[in-house]
């Protein structure tokens, strides 16, 4: 489980849960739908009103996680 700075539960993966998909904790949501629907330019609202298990906080701590890291693989230079 990964859990952002106020302990909120951002996301997590079981083998027993969705195949063992990463998804938004404590919940079945893949965080892969937050992406599709990102991509097919959804927005976040129009996310979390079909996935209503998922909090704004969740999802937003998700992207930051996501841009951390990419900025983190980001060659230097």
């Amino acid at each position: 489980m990964v859990k952002n700075g106020g302990n909120k539960d951002v996301v997590s993966r079981n083998p027993r849960v969705m195949s063992g998909e990463l998804v938004f904790g404590k919940t079945r949501v893949p965080v892969r739908s937050l992406i599709d629907y990102l991509k097919a330019r959804y927005s976040l609202d129009e996310f979390l009103d079909d996935f209503s298990s998922v909090s704004r906080e969740q999802a937003v701590a998700y992207l930051e996680m996501t841009m951390e890291a990419a900025d983190l693989a980001r060659p230097v230079g």
